[in-house]
């Protein structure tokens, strides 16, 4: 078997790239430039999902009023994304690689027609030689309709470009099995699928970005559901973005699998065993991603719970055979109710019987049609198993 990473989602944080007094850090980000470049030229496509337009923004403007949060952030993103992806490309340009920015916003992945398009462009471009530069456009994004953070965008962009790895750079090592700041906490190695992290995490935002442990920890699970690697690590640390990459293509090597390129990875012991630099020290939390196939489809309707247009609650049996082995679709006896107006081809979110909800899907008819066919036996699927997912 053959494996790699050859495309990467590198998300990095408001933390990495703003100095403590909410400036952007330039030492920082020439340094990660220097990195990514470094995996670009080894033949990894890089897609790169970059906080730092309102720090970057803030110390160019000095507002002649005082302004709520939302006109702030408005006018320090205005002005910061020009010049954050003015010195990205200044940076990359000493390098020899070209890139272009892609401002998009939460709406736009609500329809597949729109989820397609941006896929298309980052795809010309990476064919192209081009690295795509990802934040949201926080100058015309309403709060209600905004990302999480960007955090919950790279898991979008991860999932959407179909990447082998998401690496999220924060301004801590990873997961750890107890708060941070105690020196007796470990950082987690690695996060099997069924592990519960709830007494590990800590529910606090960071000083600059707008999410926090617990919105990574969602992400993180969600994208490694979908068969990606996610790794979280501190992108504060000296070329941590290819010491990751060399630990991980050594740890593939070593689990006796082929790797794609030997002459860049990592150079191995004498007697030619890489085994032996295993495990590194180096300290990151990696997520184990499942080795169950998603469909490109299934992976839009996995990231589109927030563009639900109404609610199927099912039954108990219909519940059971969700979760059970069997590829089911949600047939209208299963239905108890139908919440909401929609249209075909909407995105409806699915409430098991206790009124929990467990997934989402995309409608094969209206709300009034679900309604008109609901607990009948022998009537087409509300919601085709092809365009469900499960939770």
């Amino acid at each position: 078997m053959e494996i790699d990473f050859n495309r990467i989602a590198v998300k990095v944080g408001s933390n990495v790239l703003t100095r403590r007094d909410g400036t952007l850090d330039v030492t920082r980000m020439s340094a990660l430039v220097d990195q990514i470049a470094e995996l670009h030229k080894a033949g990894i496509e890089i897609i790169l999902v970059s906080s730092g337009a309102v720090a970057s923004g803030r110390s160019e403007v000095r507002p002649t009023k005082k302004l709520d949060s939302v006109d702030q952030r408005q006018l320090f993103s205005a002005v910061g994304q020009a010049k954050l992806i003015n010195r990205y490309y200044e940076l990359f340009r000493e390098h020899g690689i070209p890139v272009g920015q892609v401002l998009t916003m939460k709406e736009n992945f609500a329809t597949r027609r729109h989820y397609l398009n941006q896929k298309n462009c980052m795809t010309v471009m990476l064919e192209n030689g081009v690295i795509p530069i990802v934040n949201e456009n926080d100058t015309i994004s309403v709060s209600e309709l905004m990302f999480t953070d960007n955090d919950e965008l790279s898991g979008l962009i991860a999932s959407m470009m179909d990447a082998q790895a998401l690496i999220i750079l924060s301004n801590i090592d990873g997961i750890y099995n107890g708060s941070p700041a105690d020196p007796d906490s470990q950082v987690i190695r690695e996060i099997e699928q069924s592990k519960d992290l709830s007494s590990y995490i800590q529910t606090s935002k960071s000083s600059f970005g707008r999410g926090g442990m617990l919105t990574k920890t969602n992400i993180a699970r969600k994208v490694a559901d979908e068969g990606i690697t996610v790794i979280i690590a501190n992108g504060k640390r000296d070329n941590i973005l290819v010491e990751v990459m060399k630990n991980e293509r050594l740890r593939i090597r070593d689990k006796g699998l082929k790797i794609k390129d030997e002459g860049w990875d990592c150079t191995v012991t004498p007697d030619g065993n890489p085994s032996s630099l295993i495990p590194n020290p180096l300290n990151y939390t990696r997520f184990i991603p499942s080795p169950e196939p998603v469909s490109s489809i299934k992976k839009w309707i996995a990231h589109s719970e927030g563009f639900a247009k109404g609610e199927l609650h099912i039954n108990h049996c219909a519940t059971e055979l969700l979760f059970s082995d069997k590829a089911v679709s949600i047939l209208p006896v299963g239905i108890t109710d139908v919440i909401g107006e929609f249209e075909k081809d909407d995105i409806v979110r699915i409430i098991d019987f206790g009124g929990k909800p467990i997934g989402v899907g995309k409608a094969n008819c209206d709300s009034s049609q679900a309604r008109e066919t609901m607990g009948k036996h022998g009537k087409k699927p509300v919601v085709h198993y092809d365009y469900l997912y499960i939770e």
